[in-house]
């Protein structure tokens, strides 16, 4: 698996060169150095040096060497903007609490778990998107279909909360499974499709979480978690540990067009550290990393007489998304930097 790991990242870095060959542009009041403190994301921390922050991978001049044995970044660290280059690099003055003090070269660790129980520096921040790592936001079409369902309680009840015993159908598990209740939305069909009918997912509400005593034809559950009263008719998935995976921005190793089509939470306008729904995923060689700028689309701007041609206000970009978790047809992703609300419907590319 870390070899496997590896070779993805050097295999997104040469795709980060041969899409991004331009130089990195620093911020114009880039600091010499920058005092790492307690909260701090590698993200927000290169946002300080450069002008598109999701580049740190770069401007760390990552190497196998370093992604197979690299360095953390604590809070205590000094990091030094070096420009005696060619380009700029960044440097890492240690705290005197992780190492002795010594200028040396930094660059992210691979992880498959949450954050680092000593406090080191993240991508992203971890509490914008954890409840969403393990918890259902949309369910792909497949999935759906197949959930189970609850259908009725040892009593004439239609709504159950912690520590009722339920009963579901069809159902296929082992006693001591967890599984999450969710109540059932509105599809959402690809915007991009010309016949706007092609489902890519279905929207649910996370109520709660479940777990098997008895399996049968009709399973006996217990609910153990509730955020909302489970009730009869809600749709059942087995429960996943997805851990918070730090890996490096990349851009997509082709170009890549697609758009929002969901917000958490039904809001109309997501702003910073908003998660989004976009309507490209793994088939569509999105990964976890994966960097796209959002733009607010078109609008066609109302005329003043018949004569006048049909005009559209020009793409305004609106963030970055930072993708974290990916299906076959859609993903997850975090908005960072966003100057403007985005909006359902709303552009996302390649990053430029």
């Amino acid at each position: 698996m870390r070899k496997t790991i590896i070779s993805l990242l050097l295999a997104l870095g040469a795709g980060i060169g041969s899409v991004q060959a331009d130089t990195l542009a620093l911020q114009q009041d880039a600091p010499e150095r920058y005092v790492v403190v307690k909260g701090d994301t590698l993200w927000g921390i290169s946002g300080h040096f450069l002008k598109q922050p999701w580049r740190w991978p770069e401007i760390w001049k990552l190497n196998k060497d370093e992604i197979k044995n690299p360095h953390w970044i604590y809070p205590g660290d000094v990091v030094i903007l070096d420009r005696s280059g060619d380009s700029p690099r960044l440097k890492l003055l240690k705290s005197d609490k992780v190492a002795n003090r010594g200028v040396v070269k930094v660059g992210p660790r691979v992880r498959s778990t949450q954050i680092d129980e000593n406090g080191a520096a993240p991508s992203i921040p971890y509490a914008a998107i954890e409840p969403f790592l393990n918890k259902p936001l949309v369910i792909d079409p497949e999935s759906f279909k197949a959930a189970p369902r609850v259908a009725a309680g040892p009593d004439s009840r239609v709504l159950f909360a912690n520590g009722d015993r339920i009963y579901a159908v069809d159902l296929k598990g082992e006693p001591g499974d967890t599984w999450q209740a969710f109540r059932p939305g509105q599809p959402l069909t690809d915007p991009d499709d010309p016949d706007g009918k092609r489902v890519i997912g279905y929207q649910v509400d996370y109520l709660g979480d479940v777990r098997m005593e008895k399996d049968g034809d009709v399973s006996t559950l217990r609910v153990v978690s509730t955020r909302e009263e489970i009730g009869v008719g809600s749709r059942l998935i087995r429960a996943t540990d997805a851990p918070f995976i730090n890996y490096a921005p990349h851009a997509p190793l082709q170009p890549l067009n697609g758009r929002v089509v969901s917000a958490y939470g039904g809001v109309a306008e997501a702003g910073q550290y908003t998660t989004v729904v976009v309507n490209r995923g793994s088939e569509a060689g999105v990964d976890i990393g994966t960097v796209l700028n959002t733009y607010k689309r078109e609008r066609l701007i109302k005329k003043e007489s018949s004569a006048e041609p049909d005009r559209f206000t020009p793409p305004e970009k609106s963030g970055n998304l930072f993708v974290y978790r990916v299906f076959p047809k859609f993903s997850y992703g975090l908005l960072l930097d966003s100057t403007l609300p985005v909006n359902v419907g709303d552009d996302v590319k390649s990053p430029s």
